[in-house]
Parts: structure tokens; sequence; C-alpha cells
């Protein structure tokens, strides 16, 4: 620190700062003599080893540019401050406190890393003891919306850069477009039939053709211009079955020379293990040493297997040849077809099919030509034989005119017929009605007739009243007593009854008074054979139930 006296540590009993600590390289070394010395100082109550780690902050926001200083003297300015922590790095701002504490933010992010060892020194302002001209400082990472928006700004930018990088890189990979093809023309079409025929440019040239077909560019008027262009592509059939059968025949070529390739290095093969097995008789084994009979053992065993190999493969290989030449020794099917080996006569052959059918479907083509051509002839020339059907077209027309107007006559008599129909139904529901009406009176008045009869003959059906006060008792006597009798009583045990209350009547007046009511009294048969009787019951209140 610029004006740091180093006699002021022995006054007050520190130990003097050792230049080499870590972190003690932020404070440069005292000034000469000569210089001013500056009113404030940095004492240290400790000092950092070299194996310890920096002074424990809180966990570090990102982006962080700004830390927070604790334990300022109450006297320091910003002056001051920025004197001390510019050792750090460029300060962009300062905002002190008055409560002894300020934010500092610097230009870059490893600023503040240097910043924070300075946590946990003493500053004292020149030579003074007073309290208020010192303190413990403790700097630690101090979270601010700036700092953390020029991060988020900063991670976007490389975000951006990212993907403009990938997009870039995908680019480059992303196999090329294939040619943009041209739409139909007469002219393209035509070029496209020159091409058609070269057979560097066939493979270009059927692509356009394939695409302008599923396009739908075939119509009537450019048929025979697609048939031509197809027809072409049709002569390329024999080519590629000569250059088919050209690389079978150099196939076979390859074949038969690897053959005999291998046929020869199994002879020398065969000519060096016997050059083993010579060497390994007793005449010449005897005068090799140990060492060089191992080695010969060795070599003689591999060379073995080398040939074992390479006869096996030559052996597969004429098994195959032979299964292919050979015919199926089943036998079972003597009607087998003989295999055609040269297979150029059957290209030849299919390309000669090919080309007949070509013909075939060229002759349709133009027969089909000749027939429209035909029909419009047809249509500028009237024949005879098409006026006279015109005139009988003419005829039937008239006819099919006359039977119309007859259907059309036919058909409003048929309606005529329907109204009257429809009127002679309305008349007849209409008198249907008062029939019904006058059938409903005739049956009032009947009925009211009737009832008037049966009012008479009830009226005259009715019993005669009673006669006497007398036999208004008597029948209450009766009553009362049959009504106490639900059994029922002879006419005899009623009649006794009936004396003690009056002497002077008898049993038949009793019994033509009850046979005159009979809605009142009944009478009823009880007992069988001897004890068979008449009994007489009260029967009023039946009716009233």
């Amino acid at each position: 620190v610029p004006g740091f006296d180093p006699s002021l540590s022995m006054m007050t009993g520190i130990t003097p700062i050792n230049p080499m600590i870590p972190g003690m390289g932020l404070v440069p070394p005292p000034p000469p003599t000569d210089v001013p010395v500056t009113n404030f100082v940095f004492q240290c109550d400790f000092c950092f080893d070299l194996d310890l780690p920096p002074p424990s902050t809180r966990e570090r926001p990102p982006g962080c540019k700004t830390v927070f200083v604790g334990g300022l003297p109450e006297n320091a300015t910003e002056e001051i401050i920025q004197e001390v922590f510019e050792q750090c790095g460029d300060i962009t701002a300062i905002r002190k406190s008055k409560k002894n504490f300020c934010h500092i933010r610097f230009a870059e992010e490893f600023m503040v890393d240097k910043a924070i060892y300075l946590s946990g020194y003493r500053m004292r302002l020149g030579s003074s003891t007073d309290k208020k001209d010192s303190g413990r400082l403790h700097v630690d990472f101090a979270q601010a919306r700036d700092d953390f928006y020029e991060w988020e700004c900063k991670q976007r930018m490389l975000a951006r850069e990212e993907r403009h990088r990938r997009k870039m890189e995908e680019d480059r990979l992303r196999p090329p477009s294939p040619p943009a093809i041209m739409h139909y023309s007469e002219h393209e079409a035509t070029l496209l039939a020159e091409k058609l025929k070269d057979d560097s440019k066939f493979s270009e040239a059927i692509t356009v053709l394939l695409t302008w077909i599923e396009r739908g560019e075939v119509n009537r008027r450019s048929a025979n211009q697609f048939y031509s262009m197809v027809q072409s592509a049709n002569s390329h059939v024999r080519r590629l079955m000569n250059e088919k059968a050209a690389h079978e025949q150099e196939m076979e070529q390859a074949k038969e020379s690897f053959k005999n390739a291998l046929t020869g290095i199994l002879t020398q093969f065969e000519q060096i293990v016997a050059v083993f097995n010579a060497s390994t008789r007793q005449k010449a084994w005897d005068h090799f040493s140990k060492a060089q009979r191992k080695n010969i053992d060795i070599w003689r065993k591999h060379s073995e297997e080398l040939r074992n190999a390479h006869s096996e493969q030559l052996m597969g290989i004429r098994r195959e040849e032979e299964m292919e030449m050979s015919d199926d020794d089943s036998g079972d099917n003597p009607s087998k077809k003989l295999r055609v080996d040269d297979s150029a006569l059957a290209a030849q052959a299919y390309a000669l099919k090919e080309e007949n059918d070509s013909l075939r479907w060229q002759l349709d083509a133009y027969r089909n030509e000749v027939e429209l051509l035909k029909q419009e002839k047809g249509q500028l020339f009237r024949t005879e034989e098409s006026l006279t059907k015109d005139q009988q077209l003419q005829f039937l027309q008239q006819t099919m005119q006359g039977m119309q107007q007859q259907l059309l006559s036919i058909q409003e008599e048929l309606n005529n017929k329907k109204s009257e129909l429809e009127q002679a139904k309305e008349e007849q529901t209409h008198t249907q009605a008062m029939l019904k009406v006058l059938q409903e009176q005739e049956i009032n008045v009947l009925t009211v007739a009737l009832v008037n009869q049966d009012r008479e003959k009830n009226s005259e059906k009715r019993s005669p009243g009673l006669k006497s006060e007398k036999e208004a008792l008597l029948i209450g006597i009766i009553s009362t007593f049959l009504h106490v009798h639900p059994f029922g009583a002879n006419i005899e045990y009623l009649w006794s009854y009936m004396q003690q209350l009056d002497s002077r009547i008898s049993a038949n007046e009793i019994e033509m008074l009850l046979m005159r009511l009979p809605r009142m009294f009944k009478q009823e048969f009880t007992g069988v054979g001897a004890t068979l009787e008449k009994r007489w019951k009260f029967c009023a209140f039946e009716g009233i139930k």
C-alpha cells in the first residue's frame, strides 16, 4: 500500500508482513523515503499460508462483478476506497453507505477474485489511533442486478453463436438438393428424346420422363410423343442385358483365374510341406540342433494348417461348380428342362421379344390413329346412309310427339274422372253422416218410449199400499220378531207369538201379509225329508246392502 510505514508494525506489536505471502502481492512494497507518506495504512492481524484457500465467502452469483466491502473506517472517503481497491482492477462504480460499508463494481469478473483476498485486513487512516479512523475489512461477493443482466445477455449471445454454428454445420453436412426438373413442352420433349438415345445421358433423361408422367403431362395430344420416348427407353433394355452378360462373363473369368491361382498356391504349399517332412526324417533330423528342430516343427505345423485351409477352399469352389453344372441326382422328374449356360443367347432372345412387343404396340397405336381419322372424316362428309337414318329419326320423333299428345289427353280425362270420383265420395260421406244423425235421433226416441213404458209397467206392477194402521203395526211387529230370529221362523211359531198380542188374528192373514211384501220377507225351505219345513226370514236390509 502506498505510504505504508513498516516501523508502525513494531510499535504496535504486530508481526511484520512478509511480501512473499499469497495475497499480499496485491499490496506494493513500501515507498522510498523521499516519497510523501499518504494518510492511510493497512495492518493485518493474520497472514495467509502458501497452501491455504482464499477467505470463506458466500456462493458466487453468476456474472458477479460487484463486491461488498464492510468494516470500513467511518472517516474513509470514496477517494481512499478507490485508491485502495483500484489495485485489483478498473473500478466502474462505488456506492458508499453511511454505515461503514460500500459496494464496488469492477470492469471484469476476475478482478473480484483479487479483491476478495483483501478480506480480513485492518485498515487505518494515517497514524491516527482514533476508532473512527480504523476498521477490519470484510470483502464478499455481492448480488447486483446489473451483473446478472449482463451475464444473461452474454449467455444469450453465446447461445445464439452456438445455434448459428450448429446451423452452419448442418448446412455444410446436408446433401445437395436434386436439380430442378423443367416443365413439359414440345421443345423440351424433343431434347429429352435425343438424350434418351444417348447412353451417357440416359439416367438423367429417364428421371425427367418419369417425373413428367407422374405429373400427368400425358394427354391425347402428347400421347404419341410420350410413346416414342417410352419406346426409346425400352430400346436400352438390350444394351443393359448385354452389359449384364459381359459382367457375368468377366466374373466367370475372374473366378477361373482365382481358381487357377489358388491351385498354384496349393501346389507350392504341398512342396513346402514335403520339404518340412523330408527334414524331419532320421537322415537329416539328427544333424539339426534342438532349437533348429523346434523351429522346423513349428514351421511344418503352420504350413500344414495353411495348406489344409486352402485345400478346403478349393474343394468348396469345385463343389459349387459341380452343383451348378450337374442336374438333380434324384431323377424323379425326367422332363426337367436343360439349363442354358450361354447368357448372351438368353439376353438376345429377350431383346428380340421386347422389340417384337414394341412393334406390336406401335402397330396398335397406328390403327387407333387411323380409326380416329376415319371418324373425323365421317363427321365432315355425311353419306346417304346417314341421311336415311336422319329421316328415320325425324319420323320416329314425330310419332313420339303424337303419342305424347295422346298420353296428355288421356291424363286429362283421368284427372277429370278422379275429380268426379272425389265429388261422389264427398257426397257419399255427407249422406252417411246424415244417416248416422237420423239413426241417433230414432234411437233416442225409442229409448224415451221404452223408458215411459217401463215406468207405466212399474206403476202397474207396484204393490198396493197398506190398507190400515193395523197392517202397518203387524208388519212392524213381524219384522222385529224375524229380525231377532236370523235363521227364520215357521208360520205356526209366528202365529203363536202374534196371538199373544191379538187373539183374533189367524195364520192365513199373517201368511197373506208376508206374501204381499216379497221385498221385506222371503220364504225358505229347511230340513230334509220328514224334517222339511217352511220358514220366513226378514230380508229388507239385504236390498240396502
